[in-house]
């Protein structure tokens, strides 16, 4: 195993170099080609960091908590794990992630996790949602992932919610759609409000009048869509932006039941990318894609930032993602514009044999 006397003896400085250097405590300490020459040692040396070692001297575990509720145990959302894991792989910590289902249960994985000295706790929610943070994390490094707390007081990331809506109406109005509808959500969420926001300034925008009767809110299953079925008898759309991919479903269905085809009769824009949705509905669905990962990912890199206050992370390089991450110090909270994905449903992109 490589020590650091080992490094400071191959590029001629001192082990308290060396030191500093590989614990990211060399700016201001260190010239940069010095650090840069002792980094590049270590590495092409096979150095790896004793992390008990590294805790007992720094009082730091690098260790980040993640706690959700439905994040781990749904599909597709789970990106939001793999984002953070990979951010803190490469910024040299362990993830620990607990699953939670309620609030007393939530208690007990926050102590779980508080006994293995954690430095510092994501919090994620589904939907993108207000929440109270608990009392058992208001002293810690805490980062709030696609939820934001009231007071706007903890740093937090979540989706572009009104510009999610407003770039998939504009796409239906640049495919020559007139009466765009909206199947919403019922439900009083963050991305409801953000989404019903976006989908009428790009309405007005393009100088169409809201129109209340163009928009159903909804929840699932069978009331669901009695109420896309009773849109469709009313209004007529001839482009309806759904709330996520699911909905999309209901437009599918009703618009089959009286003979109208999706891509040329009435065009869907969806939400989600979920695949199992957006690539088995005939003609395929357009999209747009949360950023689950990129949430992750920027989420554990501005935790790391409040843990260590003085490691520069503005060269850090980043992944090549979908959309485009925030910087670290975007405003609270930190929104993500997500990408629209072209597929079949918008009228003019569906081939002939595609539709149904």
């Amino acid at each position: 195993m490589t020590t650091m006397k080992e490094i400071a003896e191959q590029t001629g400085v001192s082990v308290s170099t060396v030191s500093l250097v590989l614990n990211h405590r060399d700016e201001g300490r260190v010239k940069a080609e010095i650090a840069a020459r002792v980094r590049d040692t270590a590495q092409q040396l096979g150095y790896q960091s004793n992390p008990l070692a590294r805790s007992l001297r720094t009082g730091k575990t690098r260790i980040l908590g993640f706690i959700s509720e439905e994040v781990a145990t749904t599909p597709y959302a789970g990106g939001i794990i793999l984002g953070a894991q990979d951010a803190a792989s490469q910024l040299g910590y362990m993830l620990l992630t607990v699953n939670t289902d309620g609030a007393s249960n939530e208690s007990d994985e926050i102590a779980t996790l508080k006994r293995y000295g954690v430095d510092g706790f994501m919090y994620a929610k589904m939907s993108n949602r207000y929440v109270d943070v608990p009392d058992e994390l208001k002293d810690y490094p805490l980062v709030l992932v696609d939820a934001t707390d009231r007071d706007g007081r903890y740093p937090s990331v979540e989706p572009d919610e009104f510009r999610i809506a407003y770039d998939a109406t504009r796409r239906l109005i640049d495919a020559g759609c007139a009466r765009i509808a909206y199947v919403g959500c019922s439900e009083p969420l963050i991305a409801q409000n953000g989404r019903m926001d976006g989908y009428r300034r790009a309405l007005e925008d393009a100088g169409f009048a809201y129109d209340e009767t163009l928009v159903a809110n909804v929840l699932n299953n069978g009331p669901a869509l009695r109420a896309v079925s009773d849109l469709f008898d009313r209004a007529r759309p001839d482009g309806v932006f759904c709330f996520n991919d699911a909905r999309a479903w209901y437009v599918y269905e009703c618009a089959a039941r009286r003979g109208l085809t999706i891509g040329r009769d009435v065009s869907v824009v969806g939400v989600d990318n979920h695949r199992v949705l957006a690539e088995t509905l005939s003609p395929q669905l357009t999209t747009v894609e949360l950023p689950h990962y990129e949430m992750g990912y920027w989420a554990a890199l501005k935790l790391v930032s409040l843990i260590e206050p003085g490691r520069d992370l503005s060269g850090f390089a980043a992944p090549d993602t979908t959309a485009v991450m925030p910087p670290i110090d975007a405003p609270v909270p930190a929104k993500i514009h997500c990408t629209l994905i072209e597929k079949e449903s918008v009228r003019g992109d569906a081939p002939d044999d595609t539709l149904v």
